[in-house]
Order: structure tokens, then sequence, then C-alpha cells
């Protein structure tokens, strides 16, 4: 099987030859059949879930707080669960993960069976699965490049969205019928048997180990710490960030008034309920079959604004037009659009990552994701209940809309031509010890730069700025010398030796090129002074004295 040591990651993301490509790397296809069942069971959960709030406490806020209960735990634990799965062993991470869940799915089934389940239960519950699944996105999405070569990254993205969809599009109408025909407890009972099958999937894949470090794990303070560092410093991610909470957080009135909407304004039942989300979710799924014709005309730009669009024109009209047939029909149309922009997002972030920190950063993006979601839940279901369903889906549709041309400047995407490939081309430090510095570490670099060449060399040491911070550097200085212009010191800090260690290793091929355009432009092809400042040995201090 392909692993992250054997995929060198080029400067462009090469087209895959088909959708279906990833289909034939065997560990991908075996997870990804896993998934569809797992999340099938979630799916019946999640309507169960929400279809039992409304029998247990049909307040519009209180329905509306069950997909918040869902979306808050991936909000406030996704980084934490980021730094974690960055630095053990992502499989086994999901196996413990996946027994966890499985475990409270079962009590929550017995709790529901024996009727003795209550609204403020049923919002523990949902909050405690909802941790897990906080806990387990970051690692899931991240071994993904373990699964499949870069070139084959973006259609396993997709087909990834499309699984989701495909049990979005059973799942719900499956929990509808057993609803119906058996009782409210069942879908929770398929639920929880669901996650046998992923968890002896998981059990079974046995992927080739990644010898590309040397050093130590990192401890979950830094990697957390160094993992938000990096995102506000990447450039790429912060502008797929932008996108996500200008679309998520208006985008989130369709998930949390669902069930209000098919139960109040449509006047239907659960087999309505689920007939609408099995139609969102057959939607996306043949939103994945046209994403890439659709992508290919208008780019991941065009493309996430058209399904901001569909998803603002669909709210407005289950607000204006309550017929049943029609808000079906409605939510195959969401369905398209949901994908059109989930898919474009996940990629544009996925490519604005390299590996070393990919779960940190895609944790980001899912926090600002579920964030926005569960924030947008609970102003949602605050709306309509102060004035209305109809008036809170207006009111989500409008403001999505507005923030189309506002956003427009924060490109997607920007990643997809970055070498994220460890360079290596950074020399071993010098030490005089037989043991590592302790404490914190200085890097300076003095430069000789031509008069002609300085406003260059400011542009692109600002560059250079951000790769610093982004691989674990702080407080970061240029300073010029005053007796001589020409000479200017580039500064900053690292937490330990460690920690420049393993800037060392993540230093990438983007980075190379940065640097040796710089030196270009130094006095005499000079090339630059490079110096490591750290806390003076207990020995050299006690000689000093």
């Amino acid at each position: 099987m392909t692993t992250a040591s054997d995929q060198k990651e080029t400067a462009a993301t090469k087209p895959a030859g088909s959708a279906f490509a990833p289909f034939r790397y065997r560990a991908f296809a075996v997870l990804w059949i896993a998934t569809v069942l797992s999340n099938i069971g979630t799916w019946m959960h999640d309507v169960g879930a929400g279809w039992l709030m409304t029998e247990l406490a049909p307040s519009p806020l209180l329905v509306a707080s069950v997909q918040a209960a869902t979306t808050l735990p991936i909000f406030l634990f996704a980084l934490l669960a980021g730094a974690i799965a960055d630095i053990v062993d992502r499989r086994k991470l999901l196996i413990v993960i996946n027994i966890l869940m499985g475990i409270a799915a079962v009590a929550m089934t017995l709790l529901v069976m024996a009727g003795m389940m209550t609204a403020p239960l049923l919002l523990i519950f949902t909050f405690v699965m909802g941790t897990g699944a906080a806990f387990m996105a970051p690692a899931w999405q991240a071994i993904v490049p373990a699964l499949v070569p870069k070139t084959e990254l973006s259609p396993a993205i997709a087909l990834n969205s499309m699984g989701i969809n495909i049990s979005r599009a059973i799942g719900p109408a499956l929990a509808g019928f057993l609803i119906v025909s058996a009782g409210i407890a069942y879908p929770f009972l398929v639920n929880a048997i669901s996650f046998l099958g992923i968890i002896a999937t998981l059990a079974w894949w046995r992927p080739k180990a990644d010898n590309t470090g040397s050093l130590p794990a990192e401890h979950v303070i830094g990697a957390l710490r160094i993992g938000v560092r990096h995102a506000v410093n990447n450039m790429a991610l912060r502008a797929t960030l932008v996108r996500a909470l200008a679309f998520f957080l208006f985008a989130s009135a369709l998930w949390a008034m669902l069930p209000l909407i098919a139960r109040d304004v449509l006047s239907g039942g659960p087999s309505l309920y689920g007939n609408m989300l099995a139609a969102v979710g057959a939607g996306a799924v043949a939103g994945a079959f046209v994403l890439p014709s659709i992508k290919k005309r208008l780019g991941a730009d065009r493309t996430v604004m058209a399904g901001t669009a569909g998803i603002a024109l669909v709210l407005l009209f289950f607000a204006l037009v309550p017929i049943q047939a029609v808000a079906v029909f409605l939510s195959l149309v969401a369905g398209i659009s949901w994908i059109a922009v989930l898919s474009s997002l996940n990629v544009s972030a996925q490519l604005a990552l390299p590996n070393w920190v990919r779960a940190r950063g895609l944790s980001v993006f899912l926090t600002v994701f579920f964030g926005s979601m569960a924030l947008g839940s609970l102003l949602w279901g605050q709306i309509a209940t102060m004035y209305g369903i109809p008036v809170a889906l207006v009111a989500a549709a409008l403001g999505a809309l507005v923030l189309v041309p506002l956003t427009r400047r924060a490109k997607l995407n920007q990643g997809e031509s970055v070498d994220h490939t460890p360079s290596m081309h950074w020399p071993a430090p010098v030490v005089a010890a037989d043991d590592a510095p302790d404490g914190p570490v200085m890097v300076q670099i003095r430069y000789r730069v031509a008069p002609e060449n300085r406003d260059r060399f400011s542009d692109l040491v600002g560059q250079l700025a951000s790769s610093r911070k982004r691989n674990g550097g702080y407080q970061w200085s240029l300073l010029q010398d005053s007796a001589d212009p020409s000479i200017f010191t580039e500064s900053w800090w690292e937490s330990s030796w460690l920690d420049h260690q393993r800037h060392h290793e993540r230093v990438t091929g983007e980075d190379q090129k940065l640097q040796m355009e710089i030196e270009t432009l130094q006095i005499d092809g000079a090339k630059p002074v490079v110096t490591h400042l750290v806390r003076p040995s207990v020995t050299s201090t006690r000689e000093a004295i």
C-alpha cells in the first residue's frame, strides 16, 4: 500500500485519470465501504434524535439545539484532536474512538427502548457522540493521503464526500421507515451495530510506518501551539477559512430547521423528513458525478459562489412555497449545492497543508466549519422561536447571498501549485557542546544586499517570515545596520533546540526556491551568515564567573 513516505509531493497536483481512480487502492476502497455503512447508521441516529426531540420538546430552539449539540464539540475539541492525530498512531486512535462511540450508542439505544430518554439527556448523548466525532474527524481526513498518491487526492476527497451523501440518501429514508414501522428506538439500534464494521476494518488495515521524520514526537501542548501558529500564517488556508465561515454560518439554517420545515411548515411526518434528507443525499451523490465538469468550467471560486446561491434559493423557496412535492425537489437541489461547496472547500484546505501539520490544519478548518454550523443553528433557532421559521429561512438566505461578493477576494486552491515536499537543504547546525542546548533558540541570518536590490529583498524576506512562523518560529524581525545600510539581520525564536531541528525537517521546496532567490540579491554573490544563539551552559557560566 502507498504510504506517506512513498508519496513525494510535487509542485502541482496532476489531474487524476478518473473520478473513481482511488478505488484501485484496496485500503481506500475497503475503508470507503466501511465508512459508508457506518455513516448510514450515523444519519439514522441524527434523524432519530431530531425527530425524538420534536416529540419530547417541540420548541424550535430545542430542536435546533440537537444540531448544535452535534456540531459544537467539533468546534470545542477539533484543535486538540488535530494535535493528537499528528503525534500518535492515527489508526489506533480511530479504533479507540469508535469503540467508545459504539458503547455510547448502545447505552442510548437502551434508554430509548426503556422509555427513559428525556430532552436534556438526549442533548447530553448527542453532545457525547459529537465529541467522539470531533476527535475522529481530523485523524480520519488526515489518513487520506496515506491511502492514495497525491495525484488521486482530489478525487479521493470527492469520493469521501460522495460516500457521506450516499449514506445520507439511504440513512434518513431508512430511519423514517423504521420510526413509522418499528419505533423511534430502532434507528439508534442500527447506529450502534454499524460501529462494528468500521472497527473491524480499521483493525484489518495495516499501513506501513512513515519514517520520514527522525525526531521524537511533539508534546500535545507544543503541537497545538505550533499548529495554530501555522494556520494563522498559512495564507492559502486562511482564504479557505474565510469562505467556509461565510457559507456555513448561513447554510446551517438548512440542517437546523429541516425537521421543523417538514413538521410545521409542510405539515408532514417522519417519512417526509426522511425523504427530504434522502433527497439531499441523492442530490449530493448526483452532484459528485457532475462536479468535476462544473469545476473545470467554473473553477473552485465560482463553483462555491454558485453552490452558495443554490442553498440560498432553496431556503427562500422553503419559506415562501410550502408544498411537499416542491420541498423534496428543492432538497435535491440543496444536495447538489452542498456537495459543490463542501468538496471545493475541503480540497482547498488539503492542498494548503504539508503532511506534518495536516491533521492540525484540517482541525482548524473543521473548527470553523462546525463552529459556524453550531452558532448558526442556535441563531436561526432563536430567530425562528421569536419571529417564525419562514423569517429565519429568509434571513439566512439573504445573509448568504450578501457575503458572496464580499468574500470573492479570498481565493481558493492557492496551495495547488505550492511544493510542500520537505527539501532538507538546510545543513545541520553546529553545536559545540556534547548535549543539545537547553532552552529557547534565537536564529539570526545576516545578509549583505546591494542598494538596487533592497526593495525586492524586502518583499521576499517578508514572504520568508510567514514560512518561519508556519514552521514554528516566533518573534520574527528584520533589522538594518545603522553603520552599514547594506547589512540586514533577520532573527526569530524557536521554543527549543528540538523544535529548531523539527524546523529543519519542515522546510519545503517552495521555501528553498524563495531562499535561493534571496541569495541572488547579495553583494558579490556572498552567502547569508547563519548564527544560532542559545542559553549559556552551566559550565561556561561558572567559568566566566
